[in-house]
């Protein structure tokens, strides 16, 4: 039995779409409130509750000897709620997966994740990946660029912010920073073979796409990909922190978050062969993939609906 935690966020519900399509037996941890619309057709065996809640936590372990553990508060939480989630919820996981003897925890972190970060969101993540490193269960830990995909919360968000701004489109910094960006497909493809290969027991991974990108040059990409030109004007960090801090007090969500800007404070890189050397998958182009669903998109709706939607209570 596999467990999987955020089995209905964008990464986890691409997964579980395919271990059900494997004929693999899945288990799902999921609150309450998304009990009401599953995104699957047949839906894996449901266990009502949170990361939060030990006992349910628990309940969850039996039979499953493998945990892909994918829960995350990084595009809509506040510090607060990341460390609950990232840190909290990952201890009651392994807490568990120890007294259920669990053979092994996979986990999707990020390409510049340390303890000694600056950044909230990179400091949270490597401070995760050393409670899942000092569990004592057997773990993987797999850190990525940046995901994108049909329904991600950052291209599509650059996508959004230009159909909100006919004019002018505000870029952090100079646009000099380097990423690494990779389709969903394929990490969800790195997910599974991590599943069967035993060189990637007790390591970190790092992964990306085939190419590596400025963050300029990935706005203008978009640009290009859903005709909407824009002036773009470079802006400090910092301001852009200070509007996104103002923005979020006025409306339930923002479009640019702290942990936004987190990922794009450093430039984040994985060596470009280690997806097809270490997992034999060759990855697909950023511009490639997006022409293939991003020109027929309208982002206007899909922008008003995330800006007012409420925050999670609780995960």
């Amino acid at each position: 039995m596999i467990l999987v935690t955020g089995a209905t966020g964008f990464i986890g519900r691409h997964l579980v779409a395919r271990l059900i399509a494997e004929g693999r037996p899945v288990r799902c941890l999921l609150p309450e409130r998304k009990l009401k619309k599953l995104p699957w057709e047949m839906p894996p065996e449901i266990i009502s509750g949170t990361l939060l809640d030990e006992e349910t936590v628990f309940q969850a372990m039996i039979g499953v000897n493998t945990i892909i553990h994918l829960e995350s508060a990084q595009w809509w939480g506040r510090p607060r709620d990341l460390e609950r989630v990232e840190l909290v919820g990952t201890r009651n996981l392994v807490t568990a997966g120890r007294s259920a003897r669990v053979g092994r925890i996979l986990t999707l972190s990020h390409l510049g994740a340390s303890v000694s970060s600056a950044y909230t969101l990179l400091r949270v993540k490597g401070l995760m990946e050393e409670v899942i490193r000092t569990s004592g269960l057997a773990y993987t830990i797999i850190r990525s660029g940046l995901v994108f995909g049909e329904q991600d919360a950052f291209i599509n968000h650059i996508a959004m912010m230009l159909r909100a701004s006919p004019v002018i489109f505000l870029m952090p910094g100079r646009g000099e920073v380097v990423l690494h960006p990779i389709y969903i497909d394929d990490v969800v493809a790195v997910l599974l073979r991590t599943l069967e290969l035993i060189d990637t027991v007790d390591a970190t991974v790092e992964i990306g796409g085939p190419e590596y990108i400025t963050l300029e040059d990935l706005i203008r990409t978009v640009m290009r990909v859903s005709d909407s030109s824009r002036l773009i004007l470079p802006v400090p960090p910092y301001l852009l922190r200070w509007l996104s801090a103002i923005y979020s007090r006025v409306f339930p969500r923002s479009l640019i978050t702290a942990q936004w800007l987190d990922l794009l404070a450093t430039n984040r890189t994985a060596p470009l062969g280690n997806l097809f050397s270490t997992f034999g998958i060759q990855p697909k182009r950023i511009e490639d993939t997006l022409l293939t669903y991003m020109p027929e998109k309208r982002y206007w709706w899909p922008m008003v609906r995330y800006t007012f939607r409420r925050r999670p209570r609780g995960i």
